[in-house]
């Protein structure tokens, strides 16, 4: 398999506008073929998904998800572009998908961009303490810090987490899967998740344990 490098990534989300993650996974279905990967971004609709992102989209849902006995809330606003589009069933489905990951997950951000900078900064403060902290050389320090940066925006922006339903996928990958499927521009604009005695000292339960059992049945 041909190395795909990260100014290989760039240069075909530049040309296609797809994001990130589905620009590295169609090189490396390509084996680094830049033509092919192109044509493989608009085979599964990405790279038109992608044209569609900077559409004005004011229409759409704000969706509640309460978890069982009232323990978690959750009111999220995703936007599309028409009216019509907003009342489908499929759109509606989207919509209760994200606010019941909201619910399992607890992100803090949307996405990347919304994590304030000073935050980012103190993360990584932290995690170059670790590394040092674990004896790692001073020159290989920052590497491992933009690896483990990787993971807290995993962990903290909607997007980049893992799906609840399908794992395999993360939800920004779920969403130009959806905007392709629709036709047009979707985007999440704002969450409040709410969770009984947050900030209070209380027993710690897992609820994403319950809210996945729901899923499941």
């Amino acid at each position: 398999m041909a190395n795909i490098s990260a100014a290989m990534v760039k240069e075909l989300r530049e040309k296609t506008g797809a994001g990130m993650l589905d620009c590295k996974k169609a090189l490396e279905e390509a084996n680094g073929d830049m033509g092919r990967a192109a044509e493989i971004l608009r085979e599964k609709g990405l790279s038109a998904a992608a044209k569609k992102a900077g559409r004005t989209a004011t229409e759409g849902a704000v969706e509640s998800y309460i978890h069982a006995g009232g323990r978690i809330g959750v009111l999220v606003e995703v936007n599309c572009e028409t009216d019509f589009v907003g009342k489908t069933e499929s759109f509606r489905e989207f919509v209760k998908d994200i606010a019941m990951q909201i619910a399992a997950a607890n992100p803090r951000y949307v996405r990347r961009e919304d994590v304030p900078e000073e935050e980012i900064e103190k993360e990584k403060e932290i995690l170059r303490a670790q590394a040092l902290n674990e004896g790692k050389p001073a020159h290989i320090v920052e590497k491992m810090v933009e690896g483990r940066m990787t993971k807290f925006f995993e962990e903290v922006c909607l997007l980049e987490q893992s799906f609840i339903k399908d794992p395999d996928k993360t939800v920004g990958q779920l969403l130009t899967e959806k905007v392709a499927q629709i036709g047009e521009n979707i985007n999440i604009r704002r969450f409040a998740r709410f969770e009984l005695g947050e900030g209070l000292e209380k027993k710690q339960d897992n609820f994403v344990e319950e809210v996945m059992s729901q899923v499941k049945r």
